[in-house]
């Protein structure tokens, strides 16, 4: 169970540096969201540090997913990075919790997160020095201009986290392309840039909270629902209070709705003689609950090279 709980702790950080800054993860308040001992984080990670660095490279290489899977369908410069810079500010929008976790609480924290974030940029300002290929002049431009349009970039989108005005962040797609391709291209080429249709944004307002989108399994599993899925994981056989009170959810009534909708979803079964003889429910996974919490478990298990490679 060593992954599956690795999974609750860095789920459980992403948690905690959502309401209180990368300031406020301490090691006792992610275990205690994560409900694991404080034993286990410094058998898995160094310090916190450290568990906030895996948090950033998964989520780092979560969005490189993303643009990787956008720009592949292109084959010019122009068109891929537009499709990937689309992607990104669609799914930065769709998960503003990560999103700010990556822009603004990383440049908070400490040194081997800061040389991490280092790579990405220049991983991205490669890929936008590749802009010089796609015209005659571009060998004449300054060699600091992709770092700079880069930057600009990354300036702008700052801005919004700190109004926490994340989820528009796809309106900026035309005016940011413009800015992208202004020294490459010419101004013909952003002007056009300007006038070019935009993604609809959809209305995320009562969507659930940030969670894990598990690839193949087409589901969002909250924070909360992977803890008592974890939970099951380990006391095969639990009752409803045993699950709460190893998944720390102190509402009877909450963790009733939840078992319910796992047994909907197939994920849970209930072995025991449950509430029709006055008998404790005995809950345990099904064979696509066990592919859950495999899947949870290796949260945070890509390498960390490979969020630069999907941005090159």
């Amino acid at each position: 169970m060593t992954k599956l709980q690795r999974a609750r702790l860095l789920a459980a950080a992403v948690e905690v540096v959502g309401d209180l800054g990368y300031l406020g993860m301490s090691v006792a308040r992610v275990c205690a969201r994560a409900g694991v001992s404080r034993r286990t984080f410094y058998d898995l990670f160094e310090d916190r540090e450290d568990c906030f660095l895996a948090v950033f490279e998964d989520a780092v290489a979560r969005f490189a997913a993303v643009a990787r899977d956008a720009v592949q369908s292109e084959s010019t410069w122009q068109g891929q990075v537009r499709a990937g810079l689309s992607a990104l500010l669609s799914f930065a929008g769709e998960e503003p919790v990560l999103t700010a976790l990556l822009v603004r609480d990383a440049l908070g924290s400490g040194p081997r997160v800061l040389a991490s974030r280092g790579r990405v940029i220049d991983a991205l300002t490669a890929f936008v020095d590749r802009g010089r290929e796609e015209t005659r002049t571009g060998g004449e431009l300054p060699p600091l201009t992709a770092e700079g349009t880069v930057g600009a970039v990354l300036a702008v989108i700052h801005v919004r986290v700190l109004e926490q005005d994340v989820r528009l962040l796809v309106e900026l797609l035309n005016p940011l392309m413009g800015m992208i391709v202004l020294p490459f291209l010419g101004r013909t080429a952003a002007a056009k840039e300007l006038t070019r249709p935009v993604p609809t944004v959809s209305h995320l307002d009562g969507r659930p909270p940030v969670g894990l989108l598990l690839d193949g399994l087409g589901m969002r599993v909250t924070y909360r629902t992977l803890r008592v899925i974890s939970a099951i994981a380990e006391n095969p056989g639990a009752s409803n209070r045993q699950i709460a009170q190893a998944a720390d959810v102190h509402d009877q009534g909450q963790i009733s709705k939840l078992l319910t909708r796992l047994d909907e979803l197939g994920m849970v079964q209930n072995t025991g003689a449950g509430h029709t003889k006055g008998e404790p429910n005995a809950w345990s996974l099904t064979p696509r609950g066990h592919q859950v919490a495999q899947t949870a478990s290796s949260w945070s298990a890509t390498p960390p090279e490979a969020s630069t490679q999907a941005c090159g």
